[in-house]
């Protein structure tokens, strides 16, 4: 695919959980950094995590002790588990790599979390 693909987002109650999976290209791993993105309606798109080729991540202060990022080079996967979801993590969420966002954007993937 010329984009990556997001998936595993939904519908949950505010303290739910949801894992979130970015499937992506061979030729952006195991080299490249990753991050996770999200976008609400009205709001600018906001990196939430990232990790680099070597395993270090980093979060935002909005999601940190409650979202983990994880990345898997053999199957060209980066994941986010997402757990203790508030409502203002309400957002289309999408996964490129970083610090330069060079790929095609994808679709994204929901994610809604309700009071």
């Amino acid at each position: 695919q010329v984009q990556p693909v997001e998936s595993g987002g939904g519908l949950v109650q505010a303290g739910g959980s949801l894992r979130l999976s970015c499937a992506a290209s061979r030729s952006i791993f195991p080299a490249n950094a990753m991050g996770w993105y999200r976008q609400a309606p009205g709001k600018q798109r906001e990196l939430v995590a990232r990790i680099t080729s070597g395993g270090t991540t980093n979060y935002a202060d909005s999601v940190k002790g409650r979202f983990t990022i994880s990345r898997d080079n053999a199957e060209n996967t980066l994941y986010l588990q997402m757990n203790s979801l508030k409502p203002e993590d309400t957002a289309a969420y999408y996964c490129n790599t970083y610090p330069y966002s060079v790929l095609r954007w994808g679709q994204g993937t929901q994610v809604t979390v309700s009071s």
